[in-house]
Order: structure tokens, then sequence, then C-alpha cells
């Protein structure tokens, strides 16, 4: 993937800059520039395809949810509305005729279908965000090392990576987040010690190529530190690939989240989208047809989901010019 990277040109991306005009900034001052107008010109290719947009929308629909989920679910997630029934039974929603008023219904055991839908999207949210940021920090810090250094560090280095790659991820995340116990950071560690394998390996087979490039030879002739090699340098020309592997690690990491919660494992503090599912499952919901109970959770996983691989894959033309389909 990297030889379909944008390398026709033999310089730094940010070589066109104003010297004399950088004179007036200090050294951070100066990388803090350069990444901000990587981001915005990663950002406004990314936003060229409708798609990307709309699966943006979509996240960003899901994050105000669960930011202000207290205004806008009617109850608490575990708020049992049917104290007083000695058998506790669904209720349908209120638009297939269903007593109470509630928009999805009640579940088998007493709890506002709609409310806890809305609760579940902030462990989706907060799963899918911290665990792709951790992931891929963690994932382009060991390809950076590895590629730049070379020699022992990258074998070391890269033989973790080979150890990672053997563990297969669901299961290998089930059996830690059982001996860690249920929650949501156990999950996020487990997920992270596992997931950045990728990025690691595709990221210093980048910097492998970058770093016999004429801009970072002449920056290490002029007397350049190493930081500042790899900070000006290096690490934003790997930026878009960084952002590839992020955008696929949050729609990972959600499916992660809601298989490891399907089974039981999950936070048992707070209720998920997996958990929803594990619950209907429990109570043969699936099998009676309460299709009001499992539907929403499935869907709303499924659409998450699906706008970060629509996201990745918009990060994937970027990085792979090649992908671009002509109109």
């Amino acid at each position: 993937m990297t030889e379909t990277m944008n390398q026709e040109h033999d310089g730094s991306i940010f070589a066109d800059i104003d010297e004399e005009s950088e004179e007036q900034f200090s050294a951070w001052q100066r990388n803090l520039r350069l990444w901000k107008e990587t981001i915005t010109e990663q950002f406004s290719m990314l936003t060229e395809d409708p798609l990307v947009v709309a699966a943006m929308a979509i996240l960003a629909f899901f994050g105000v949810v669960a930011i202000f989920a207290p205004y806008i679910a009617p109850y608490g997630p575990k708020e049992r509305l049917m104290v007083n029934a000695l058998f506790a039974k669904w209720i349908k929603p209120s638009f297939l005729g269903g007593e109470g008023g509630y928009i999805l219904g009640t579940t088998a055991q007493g709890y506002d279908i709609f409310s806890q839908l809305v609760y579940g999207a902030r462990p989706a949210i907060m799963v899918g965000l911290v665990a792709a940021v951790m992931t891929v920090g963690l994932g382009t810090l060991v390809g950076l090392v590895s590629g730049y250094y070379g020699g022992y560090v990258d074998d070391v280095l890269m033989r973790l990576v080979d150890f990672v790659y053997g563990l297969p991820l669901l299961p290998t995340v089930i059996v830690l987040v059982t001996v860690l116990g249920p929650g949501l950071e156990n999950i996020i560690l487990a997920f992270v010690l596992l997931q950045w394998r990728t990025s690691a390996r595709v990221i210093r087979a980048l910097v492998l190529s970058l770093r016999e490039r004429s801009f970072v030879k002449a920056a290490k002739i002029s007397g350049a530190s190493n930081w500042r090699i790899i900070s000006r340098h290096i690490a934003p020309n790997v930026l878009p690939m960084a952002f590839l592997y992020g955008a696929f690690a949050i729609a990972w990491a959600i499916l992660t989240e809601a298989g490891v919660s399907f089974l039981g494992l999950g936070d048992p503090n707070s209720v998920s989208w997996g958990m929803m599912l594990q619950s209907a499952r429990v109570y043969s919901a699936m099998t009676e047809g309460t299709w009001w109970w499992f539907v929403p959770p499935g869907v709303c996983i499924a659409l998450v989901v699906i706008s970060g691989f629509l996201i990745g894959r918009g990060y994937e033309e970027i990085v792979n010019p090649e992908l671009q389909v002509e109109g």
C-alpha cells in the first residue's frame, strides 16, 4: 500500500513553506502550524465524498445523543416502570397500540427500550473514540520508532507485532476481559493491546521509505535532531495513514464492545446496545417476535460501524489515489 502513496515528488509535503516567514516562530509553533495545515487539508479532501459526509453526520448525531442522553431519554436506563407487576411482561410500542405511551415499548424487565437505546450511545461512542485514539496512537508511535531507528529496535518491535498478530481479536479480548473483569475500561484496554499491530506494521513500512527521501537526509546533514526529523518531516507524512486506521478502529472497537457485551461481559453499571441484544436473547424476544426490542440496537450498531468503515474508505482513497473512481 505504501507504494501507492503519492510519492512522485521527492520532497516534504511542507517544502513550499516560506522559510523566511518561519523564522519568527519557535520550533513548536512551526510544528503546530504544519500539523494544523495537514489536518485541514486532509479534512477538506475527505469531505468531498458525500458518503463520507453522511457517515460523519451519523457519528455526530450519535455523539450528540450520547452527550444529551439525560435530556432526550424520558426515563433512566435502569428505571423499572412496572414495579408492582408480579410477572413483568414487555409492552408494545405506542405506534403498535401498546399502553403507557412508550415510544419503543418496554423490556420484559420493565425498562423503557427507547431510554436504553439513547443511553446505549454513550458506551458505544466512548469505546469507539477512546479505543481508536489509543490504538492509532500506540501503533503510530511504534511504527515511527521502529521504521526510523531500524536495527535492533526494529527487530524487537516487529517480533512483538508478529506475536500479537498470532492472537485472534475477539476470542482474545473475551479472555482478557474475563480475567480483568467486566467493564468498559477493560474492553478498551484489551482491544488496544491487540489492534495496534496493524497500524504499527503499515506505518513502519511507510517510514522505511520516507527516511530514505532527500528531504530527510538533508535534515540529518543539517544537524536536525531525531525528534525534529520525526515530528516535522516524517510524522505529518504518515498522518493520512494513521487517520485511515483510526477510522477503521472506531468501527472495530464498537463491534468488539457489542460482541463482548452480548456475551454478558459488558460494564454492569451501564447499558449498551450489545447488552440490550443480550437481554433480548435471554428473555426469548427474538423467538417471540418482539422485534422492537432487538432491532433498534442492532440498527444503531450497524449504522455506527458502517459509518466508521465509510470514513475509512474515504481516507483510503486519499492515501491510495488509484482507488479513486473518475465520475
